[in-house]
């Protein structure tokens, strides 16, 4: 016989050797860890407290508001067309220049409108002199109808005066009567006198509306002569040019578009469900990618009445300051909506069950509402081997995803038991979980 152990004895050995701290490690792990530390080896027994992971009370909102995509756009876009035909002359401005509202940006062609100017402006000077003209016949009518007033007046002096020489005897009665007859035909002379004042004064009327005709026509050319220089309506940036010079432009072709910076909108479309929750007048953020590390306050502006028939959303149009400037036109803008309600105190719903409260079974789904207005909340004081836990009552709000608003009875930065691995009453010590807060 040999003096060795065999082959097979031999491994087995070893491998008992190698394997046994792994083996006594064993206790490790079916140990609960209290304070991030294994009890020490001293201890007498097992830990009965319950071992509890702690929270820390926080306010939020139980749902992130949802984000929307659109491009930034000129608050106002302004398109300068021509209000007359003619040859576009010169433009004054490029694309991306700064406009200032009545500052000239394009001219056209005149030569022609000068030209039907001068033209009105001499026929408005003959008919001016045929004005004076028919106000001299006027004169002339006046002076004949005084004279004719003298002559009548001598002819009843003559008349009168024959009247009684014929009764005296002193001329015939033939005499008398032919002094009666010329003071009648004085008489007449005199009407027609004024009546040809009546019509010189009709002429001069009908010369003088001719003249306020004419005077028409030349502000009218003199107006359309004006609409060759095209001026900037606002204040803003050039955003393109329509046309060049050289090109012959007709009435109501576009010259320039120009865009009014001074503050941008928004175009975005959010679903139907949502829209309930927005008013103009509320406030909104918005992120833009051309400026990752900025977001910028904006306010909604109109709420279109009608929604899109194929996707069932509605168009919202939300602007945003820009005094300096800024911000250009379509860069890529994202959209979030501040809430209306101001962010609560949030737990989690295993926390209620910790308390004791079963919670709501369909806490998962969106805004449901709690099944108890109330519920116990088990918040925890001291540290180490001294903490303990004590019931609070606390008012439930609505629930979502899992969490569940406390209205009252918890307080931003308390702790509280979030998950326990035992029952839980008031006054009971603790072992804190080491992924406690």
């Amino acid at each position: 016989m040999h003096s060795y152990y065999p082959s097979a004895w031999v491994a087995t050995i070893i491998s008992v050797f190698l394997l046994s701290p792994y083996l006594s490690g064993c206790n490790v792990f079916s140990q609960t860890k209290t304070e991030g530390k294994p009890e020490s080896p001293g201890a007498k027994g097992k830990d009965t407290k319950p071992a509890v992971e702690v929270a820390i009370a926080k306010t939020g909102l139980l749902q992130e508001p949802l984000e929307y995509t659109g491009k930034t756009e000129p608050v106002k876009e302004v398109s300068l067309r021509a209000q007359i035909e003619g040859r576009l002359l010169k433009l004054n401005v490029d694309i991306g220049d700064a406009v200032k509202q009545g500052q000239i940006l394009a001219q056209l062609d005149d030569t022609l409108l000068v030209t039907a100017v001068i033209e009105e402006k001499a026929k408005l000077a003959a008919l001016e002199s045929e004005v004076a003209q028919a106000k001299a016949q006027v004169g002339n009518a006046e002076a004949k109808a005084e004279q004719a007033r003298l002559e009548l007046a001598q002819a009843k002096v003559d008349a009168g005066r024959m009247e009684s020489l014929w009764k005296g005897g002193a001329v015939s009665k033939q005499q008398a009567e032919l002094a009666k007859t010329a003071a009648a035909t004085a008489q007449q002379n005199l009407a027609a006198t004024i009546k040809q004042i009546s019509t010189e004064e009709e002429r001069v009327v009908a010369a003088q509306k001719r003249v306020n005709a004419q005077k028409a026509v030349i502000a009218r050319n003199q107006e359309r002569q004006s609409y060759t220089l095209l001026a900037s309506p606002i204040n803003g940036v050039v955003l393109a040019r329509v046309t060049q010079p050289g090109n012959l432009i007709s009435p109501g072709s576009e010259v320039l578009k120009l865009g009014d910076f001074s503050s941008v909108k928004v175009l975005v479309e959010v679903s139907e469900l949502e829209i309930s929750k927005l008013q103009i007048g509320q406030s909104a953020t918005v992120r833009l990618d051309a400026f990752a590390n900025n977001s910028f306050p904006g306010q909604i502006a109109r709420i279109s009445p009608a929604a899109n028939s194929q996707a069932l959303k509605v168009p919202i149009e939300i602007t945003i300051p820009n005094s300096n400037s800024r911000i250009g036109s379509g860069l890529l803008a994202r959209v979030s909506f501040t809430s209306p309600t101001p962010p609560q105190v949030l737990i989690p719903e295993t926390a209620l069950a910790a308390g004791g409260e079963e919670g709501n079974k369909g806490g998962g789904e969106k805004g449901s509402n709690s099944q108890s207005k109330s519920g116990t909340v088990f918040v925890v004081t001291g540290k180490g081997s001294e903490a303990k836990v004590t019931a609070r009552l606390v008012q439930l709000g609505e629930r979502n995803n899992n969490k569940v608003e406390i209205r009252s009875g918890l307080q931003p930065g308390e702790k509280f038991v979030a998950r326990t691995s035992g029952a839980l009453k008031d006054g009971d010590s603790v072992r804190l979980s080491i992924i406690s807060d």
